[in-house]
């Protein structure tokens, strides 16, 4: 859909932007330097000559576009320079809401596209620290308390969504549901072969339901982040299956258990007054670890 759009820094006072990588165009031909806090703006507008040419030949189309403004170091436009990081971060959000605005504008307003297209809007992880904020929940990114992983899904399309303006806390749904759920709202049918880790969640998605996945999630920290924020050894692992959350080590020590329909917050560990379910969960989730390719996690810091 276009060249790479490498971004441009500008901060008051400065006459000259810089650049966050000097050498990015090393990564090949095809790029356009722009101001990162314009580059949601330049995403947009490669996207829209794109959907217009998939309804003029009556295609179906999917488009991955992928801002990083909310990511730090955070760059807003010079005139909504804000002090201090959580000041930088809203003024970015709200720069790259209103850029987004004109991609939502342009389906609304054809005829073709507006009772026809769906919009997602996540994220891959919490807030950092001093930014963005979690709510009731526990850590920020990179953490595997609620606030690192759980983030908002928003589902907008005006001919599909069944519950506008709805907001489901109860379902558990993961970014591994998105595929088999978008295959099956397009009729799309599964690869032959492929299996996948995510479950169809169709009225979910649609507003419809309040279901949720019925096999467990996984989770693994970053291999670098075993002491981040200020939190000295951070749990290796972690396990949902249904309301329980369980967190440990790489061997399976220092368990954490958390009924996240009675705690959200993990503010108890009531790990020593259900042994059963700890040592269930965490059969299941050293498993899951061992099936999976090392990340060097358990001696990053030694090397």
């Amino acid at each position: 859909m276009g060249p790479k759009l490498l971004p441009l820094t500008l901060k008051p006072g400065q006459d000259k932007p810089g650049r966050i990588w000097e050498d990015a165009e090393r990564l090949g031909e095809g790029f356009r330097w722009m101001l990162r806090s314009r580059i949601t703006e330049g995403f947009v507008d490669e996207a829209i000559p794109f959907m217009a040419k998939a309804a003029s030949d009556g295609k179906p189309f999917y488009i991955n576009l992928w801002p990083d403004d909310v990511h730090s170091p955070f760059w807003p436009p010079v005139d909504r320079w804000g002090k201090g990081k959580r000041a930088l971060y809203l003024s970015v959000l709200e720069e790259m809401d209103r850029q987004l605005g004109k991609l939502f504008g342009y389906i609304r307003r054809s005829p073709s596209l507006r009772d026809n297209t769906l919009v997602l809007i996540c994220s891959d992880n919490g807030p950092e620290k001093g930014a963005g904020v979690a709510g009731p929940f526990r850590g920020y990114k990179t953490h595997l308390y609620e606030g690192g992983i759980r983030s908002s899904l928003v589902v907008w399309g005006p001919g599909w969504v069944k519950a506008a303006g709805r907001v489901n806390q109860a379902s558990v749904f993961s970014a591994i549901d998105l595929v088999p759920t978008l295959l099956e709202i397009a009729g799309v049918p599964h690869s032959e072969g492929v299996v996948y880790d995510g479950e169809s969640l169709k009225e979910v998605l649609m507003g419809a339901s309040e279901e949720s996945r019925e096999t467990p999630l996984f989770f693994r920290r970053p291999p670098d982040r075993d002491s981040f924020y200020g939190v000295d050894d951070l749990p290796d692992l972690g396990m949902r299956s249904g309301e329980w959350k369980l967190l440990c080590e790489y061997d399976g020590s220092v368990p954490e258990l958390y009924h996240l329909g009675h705690d959200r917050g993990e503010t108890l560990n009531v790990a020593s007054e259900h042994p059963d379910v700890v040592e269930r969960m965490r059969r299941l989730l050293l498993a899951w670890h061992q099936s999976m390719p090392s990340d060097k996690g358990a001696t990053y810091r030694r090397n």
